[in-house]
């Protein structure tokens, strides 16, 4: 009998039967109140005059109408600099003694984004209540004895002036508690390895020593591991290795684009248990077997705040126009998509971090990701977003009994007859006619997205195809920012990064 699993599975389950229902709005004004508190006496507390939000009758709307939207740009040029240039006490008190970078899906410089001790120990916290939520899901006694793979970016932080710098999902490796780095893998030594391929060799080398029960990580990075140990080993699946694996943490990024590739590296079903952890914070993790939603961390030094997914809001280089609508917990709708602002105990300020989200439970703040406000295609009206690029992505595995883990699109015109195209790059192994797979994603679009069908009646022309192999967008990827941790590709782009993109292409598919 697993003796220590079953006291471990114990425990879980009685911490879940003794915490009482939560009530998701009252916490949010909890927290909004004391990130008030605690920042007043900053500069951007002094300079918004926090102490004047707290004495309001209703300090949300207060909030709201005080304080301005910000994107990272903005966010840095008028407040974060300082820190760099040694000030303390900016946005937050006392000086941050990490900074997430994060290049996000832009390949351009690093973000820097602080993160205090604060946002350490919240991160912390809201992990240990996604294990207090494993209780909720039918798991062996001996899962709880297993090791977990978690993989991200190094956990070999840079020294620089006084703070450290890394990825979140390194940051967070390298504070992991004492008790906990026993189960951890593929360990610190592995983990402090800064090239990927480098790391993931050593990965396969030490795989068979390992009895991995859960993987952690963003869907493809996890993809190209696995593929590695199971070449490495000459395996048919990454069951033949690991038997006991069971649970997979996706995190980031919706898992279900990449749910036909990786279910076929297993031998066998395991439990996909979505996690939303962003550079700026550990947002919300699924709670619950019965639904893929996530729960929205509610009481954890995060505040929401939600403005409607609108193209009119949104302006050209993606920040929120200022006057644009914004909602709290208690004002959402359920099934629809709102474009996410934080504040945080990491300094972050009615902060749009670049997701929108919709509510499929708005009771219990359970939410799914649905796109990045990056990755919202109008050109001619399309208003095209990217669940529902996903859903169409969906239908063509279905259709033609394909995988398609990464895709990526962009508008432009045709030099022929100067008209608006989309053009598609899709990810996979196939001999389906290019042609078929535009005119199945043409009326997939269109039976799903009416704007989109009215563009394509009027201005939008048609759609184009091309397939290249899936590693062709991570070699991408590694080239433009680097490989594994929290990079993203970019599922639409302008005309100047997709004339990038298509040069790469022909450099590396020649021959």
């Amino acid at each position: 009998m697993a003796i220590l699993g079953a006291l471990i599975k114990g425990i879980i389950d009685i911490s879940d039967k003794i915490i009482a229902e939560s009530n998701p709005i009252d916490e949010q004004r909890e927290v909004l109140i004391e990130l008030l508190r605690k920042a007043k006496n900053t500069q951007f507390g002094e300079h918004y005059n926090f102490e004047s939000l707290l004495d309001s009758e209703n300090p949300l709307t207060a909030f709201a109408e005080q304080i301005p939207f910000f994107d990272y740009n903005s966010l840095n040029k008028q407040w974060w600099s300082k820190l760099h240039e040694g000030e303390s006490d900016v946005t937050w008190p006392g000086t941050p003694d990490y900074f997430a970078l994060s290049s996000g899906t832009t390949g351009k410089t690093s973000k820097r984004i602080p993160v205090t001790n604060e946002m350490i120990d919240a991160i912390r916290n809201a992990g240990i209540k996604q294990v207090g939520a494993l209780a909720h899901f039918d798991l062996e006694a001996d899962f709880f004895e297993k090791e977990i793979m978690m993989l991200g970016s190094s956990t070999d932080l840079a020294e620089k002036d006084g703070h450290q710098e890394g990825e979140i999902s390194g940051i967070s490796a390298s504070n992991i508690p004492f008790w906990f780095r026993g189960y951890y893998k593929p360990g610190e030594e592995i983990a402090k390895i800064e090239d990927w391929d480098e790391r993931v060799q050593h990965i396969a080398e030490k795989a068979e020593d390992w009895d991995i029960g859960a993987l952690s990580g963003i869907p493809s990075w996890i993809e190209l591991m696995l593929e590695k140990v199971i070449e490495h080993h000459n395996l048919n699946n990454i069951h033949e290795i690991w038997p006991n694996l069971q649970v997979y943490t996706s995190g980031g990024v919706a898992f279900q684009p990449y749910e036909k590739s990786f279910n076929a590296l297993l031998g066998k079903p395991i439990t996909v248990i979505d996690t939303y952890l962003a550079s700026e914070g550990f947002i919300a993790f699924q709670a619950r077997p019965e639904t893929d939603a996530m729960k929205l961390v509610t009481n954890n030094g995060i505040y929401f705040e939600f403005v409607p997914m609108n193209p009119d809001y949104i302006n050209e280089d993606g920040s929120i126009v200022q006057d644009a609508p914004v909602y709290t917990l208690a004002e959402v709708e359920e099934e629809k998509d709102y474009i996410l602002i934080i504040s945080t105990v990491s300094g972050t300020w009615r902060y749009l971090i670049g997701d929108t989200i919709k509510f499929t439970d708005k009771a219990r703040a359970e939410i799914k990701i649905t796109g990045r406000t990056k990755f919202f295609l109008n050109t001619v009206g399309s208003q095209l977003s990217v669940n529902k690029m996903e859903a169409a992505v969906q239908e063509l595995e279905e259709e033609f009994d394909i995988k398609i883990p990464e895709f990526t699109i962009a508008a432009k015109r045709n030099p022929v007859d100067d008209e608006f195209y989309h053009y598609w790059y899709l990810g996979t192994e196939t001999t389906v006619p290019n042609e078929e797979l535009a005119s199945k994603l043409d009326a997939s679009l269109q039976a799903a997205n009416k704007n989109y069908g009215v563009a394509r009646s009027k201005a939008l022309k048609g759609v184009f195809v091309n397939t290249v192999k899936p590693e062709i967008f991570y070699e991408w990827s590694g080239a433009n920012k680097k490989k594994g941790g929290q990079v993203k590709m970019e599922k639409v782009m302008n005309e100047e990064k997709f004339a990038e993109w298509e040069a790469f292409v022909k450099e590396h598919t020649q021959g």
